[in-house]
């Protein structure tokens, strides 16, 4: 399952976020808007883990399945941990990569949503985490910033991250030996034959 693949669905509604027409911002107000990309850093830590984690995901979902039926019960715990291990390494290298991005790509991307949709005054009862209709406004805002941040992320981090993945799932293949010769899968091709050979014999 490529990179590609699994944000597409996520990325579609995204597509005209930058086309906002931004007008002039005072430099007061870009300068709370910078405030606020501060305080989101959580945010941005938690979409690199989630884009992380949903990328080996399925692998994650395929492995469990192959454990349980190809790899010999006694064998089960070691195969385990050492998949784990590449997991690991995965997450390791490709969540950091993936905030960092999304903190530098933010301000082009969550910056005009925030220009846009809030004032100065919002901004400030935003930064001051005032409990005020602002604030649900601004959660509300959250999956549309989420979307133009993920866009922007995927498209700069993909030549990087998908050779990472397929070399994940070709090391988690040879580690189950799932690695097949070139005409194993013949016989499963040539299966129909079967029901006419025996209707032959009929």
């Amino acid at each position: 399952m490529s990179f590609v693949r699994l944000i597409t669905a996520t990325t579609l509604a995204a597509a005209c976020t930058l086309g906002f027409a931004q007008g002039t911002s005072s430099p007061a107000k870009k300068e709370l808007v910078q405030k606020v990309l501060l305080l989101q850093q959580p945010s941005f830590d938690a979409l690199a883990r989630g884009l992380t984690e949903q990328s080996i995901a399925p692998l994650g979902q395929q492995v469990g399945a192959v454990l349980q039926n190809r790899v010999a019960p006694e064998q089960r715990e070691a195969t385990a941990r050492d998949l784990q291990a590449e997991f690991k390494k995965y997450g390791d290298e490709v969540m950091p990569l993936l905030r960092d991005r999304a903190t530098k790509l933010a301000p082009g991307s969550v910056g005009p949503v925030l220009e846009e949709k809030l004032s100065e005054d919002e901004l400030k009862q935003l930064i001051a985490m005032l409990e005020a209709p602002i604030y649900r406004k601004y959660q509300s805002m959250g999956g549309e910033m989420q979307k133009a941040l993920m866009d922007k992320v995927v498209a700069d981090t993909r030549p990087t991250v998908e050779p990472k993945l397929k070399a994940l799932q070709e090391t988690v293949a040879k580690r189950l030996g799932l690695e097949a010769p070139a005409g194993a899968k013949k016989p499963a091709a040539s299966a129909p034959a079967k029901p006419a050979a025996s209707a032959a014999k009929k």
